[in-house]
């Protein structure tokens, strides 16, 4: 039986699953931690050697066996890191991670050249601080010595796809979170790119070139091949970025929707067509079918939640039942918990805000309430697609580490109102890589292997009996938008 290999390179550590080429069915699954994540906000960066060094402690855990039988292998990566790399092939400095925010000051300048109508008739989206571009301009005004030394522009997955292959390449999934990307006309946009460079021509051959959903970036490399414990036949998928292999394993159709809950969290559905939101809260991606994935991300997801769980001296499995057992009343307090600033919306210097704490608040409401402000933000997430003319009445799908927690997907269906979906394969991004790998290795689309596959099934959460989610909404509302006038008035 072949076999295909699908990795998620995500902020914290990889993970790699083996699957069955022709079935899909898990044969294997190994993960390893990033070593030295450099994150003191506004600063988040990481050395991509760690990526590689993660990448062969997956595969050093496998079998020879079933390394044996790998044939094709495809990356699903962290969005919008920037990695620089010179002529001699060498990473130039640690790579900016999705979450820095440094580049607030860079996304805010091109904005004002470009109008946000503009970007997102020109892109699909409005550029943040968590956006490559934004990140580029930033190290070519605070680095300016670096720009002579750049010979190749990636993002994680890029980088990563070139270790594997020696292909500079990238999909258009992942490369429409750069902000130099047309995903409309499935081209770099020289344009935009002149807005942090002086010669937007020159700099085109420094970024990858653009693989179709089903075309191999090329076979191993021999130093890849040994290193992994693969043949030098084993091919390498064009790759993509982890919302979008996320996507892909759940076999989204249009209509369905995901709240996923990681590090950061995203809510998103597919689109046959782009979407454009000048408004800046829906990023108009496109997915690794041919499609298009309009999406909402918000920097404060788990990491909120771990945070709480160390305050009152428990963990997230701790954490969670303190929620689940607290009193939901009107006593409640909110917290909207932009503890890290926030994307959107688009608050880099934000702070979280608890409100209506009270001599008698207990720890199992401060717990919900932590809960609720996460997913909260998300929902609002799906509002803004709903807004943006994204059609969202499929089913809804709750995955990623947070999905885990009972109190996680007992509230996601509160707050929805409707029975949710918490898939069964909880490594989605994985997943989705491996769909690829196949769809590479058998020459088929990605869609036509989905649809082979047996994915998105799971179990199905019913709201909780006596519980408003529309009051805990227009509380962490109200809340919100005193938080927005306080910015606004203070600049803070």
């Amino acid at each position: 039986m072949e076999l295909v290999a699908g990795v998620d390179s995500s902020t914290q550590s990889t993970k790699v699953e083996l699957r069955a080429r022709d079935s899909g069915q898990l044969t294997a699954r190994a993960s390893a931690p990033h070593a030295h994540v450099r994150w003191d906000p506004p600063v988040s960066e990481q050395d991509p050697r760690n990526w590689w060094e993660a990448l062969a402690e997956c595969f050093a855990q496998f079998t020879e066996a079933d390394r044996a039988r790998v044939v094709a292998i495809s990356v699903a990566g962290q969005q919008h890191g920037l990695v620089l790399v010179g002529d001699d092939g060498e990473v130039l400095r640690p790579a900016k991670l999705w979450n820095d925010t440094t580049s607030a000051a860079q996304a805010r300048d091109l904005v004002a050249r470009h109008s946000p109508e503009q970007w997102a008739q020109r892109c699909g989206s409005v550029p943040l601080a968590s956006f490559t571009i934004a990140k580029l301009a930033w190290v070519l005004e605070h680095e300016p010595e670096m720009a002579s030394r750049i010979a190749r522009i990636m993002l994680p997955h890029d980088w990563l796809t070139w270790r594997l292959s020696g292909a500079h390449v990238t999909d258009r999934g992942d490369a429409s979170g750069t902000g130099w990307f047309d995903a409309d006309a499935n081209e770099m946009a020289p344009d935009l790119l002149g807005l942090v460079v002086d010669d937007p021509a020159g700099w085109l051959s420094r970024l990858p070139r653009i693989l179709g959903p089903d075309e191999a970036a090329g076979t191993l490399t021999p130093e890849a091949a040994a290193t992994l414990g693969l043949g030098d036949a084993t091919l390498v998928g064009p790759g993509t970025g982890d919302n979008m292999g996320a996507a892909l394993g759940l076999g989204l159709k249009p209509g369905d929707t995901v709240i996923s809950l990681g590090t950061s969290g995203t809510a998103y559905s597919v689109s046959r067509t782009p979407t454009s939101d000048p408004s800046g809260a829906v990023a108009g991606f496109a997915d690794a079918t041919g499609a298009f994935l309009p999406l909402v991300c918000t920097l404060n997801a788990t990491r909120v939640t771990d945070t709480v769980a160390r305050w009152l001296g428990v963990d997230a499995a701790g954490l969670a039942d303190l929620a689940l057992a607290a009193d939901d009343g009107p006593g409640t307090p909110t917290l909207v918990p932009y503890f890290d600033g926030e994307r959107t919306p688009d608050l880099p210097d934000a702070t979280g805000l608890f409100a209506g704490l009270r001599n008698d608040t207990t720890r199992e409401q401060l717990a919900l309430a932590a809960h609720d402000g996460v997913l909260c933000g998300l929902f609002d997430g799906l509002d803004a697609l709903r807004s943006a003319g994204v059609s969202t009445g499929g089913r809804l799908h709750l995955i990623g580490g947070g999905a885990r927690s009972a109190a996680y997907r007992v509230r996601a269906a509160a707050l929805h109102g409707e029975a949710i979906i918490v898939p069964d394969e909880d490594e989605t991004v994985a997943l989705g890589a491996a769909v690829q790998a196949a769809a590479v290795s058998a020459g088929r689309s990605p869609a036509e292997v989905a649809a082979d596959w047996t994915l998105g099934q799971g179990a199905t959460v019913e709201p909780p009996i006596g519980v408003d989610g529309r009051e805990v909404r227009a509380r962490y509302a109200e809340l919100r938008k005193e938080l927005l006038t306080v910015q606004q008035l203070t600049g803070i």
